[in-house]
């Protein structure tokens, strides 16, 4: 059984309440446009960090992370790809091989809108964790919390950041 801290979208901004709702985590997962090595450096000190390049993120970033992170994880088949789209919209770029060889969790960013959304034809859970940074149009900062068992998902929340 996993703990797994999501967030995306950073732009850079660093917030010192990720470690607090992460601290329950396994894992920290971030889905893309981290902003800034210094980012991703503080949440690698913090738990071990699995990551995707954004479209905003520079070739610091770019050499450190792939663009498509896929992985197994407690029985459950992962895909994280910053854009990706969403169940009916997938992105061009990926939606190939979601439909070829569909991953149990799909996990994108890049809208800055939260979603949570399961594929029933393609038998997949898909995540969009929102902003977690403040540049954007977004108003509400979000992180997600979720726990992965044989190869199932639970407990997923929600976290806002007031500011």
């Amino acid at each position: 059984m996993k703990r797994i801290g999501l967030l995306s979208d950073t732009h850079g901004y660093w917030d010192e309440r990720y470690l607090k709702h992460f601290e329950s985590c396994d894992e920290i997962w971030h889905a893309g446009d981290i902003g800034s090595l210094e980012v991703a450096e503080r949440l690698e000190a913090f738990r071990p960090l699995r990551a995707v390049y954004g479209n905003i993120d520079g070739q610091d970033i770019r050499l450190r992370f792939p663009e498509v992170n896929r992985f197994t994880l407690e029985g459950a088949d992962v895909l994280i790809k910053h854009i990706g789209g969403y169940p009916g919209k997938y992105d061009p770029s990926i939606k190939n091989v979601l439909l070829t060889h569909p991953p149990r969790l799909f996990i994108s960013g890049h809208s800055h809108i939260l979603k949570v959304k399961y594929d029933k034809t393609l038998r997949m859970l898909h995540l969009n964790p929102g902003a977690a940074g403040k540049y954007g149009f977004h108003t509400v900062r979000t992180l997600m919390r979720f726990t992965i068992n044989d190869g199932n998902f639970f407990d997923l929340e929600v976290i806002e950041l007031a500011d």
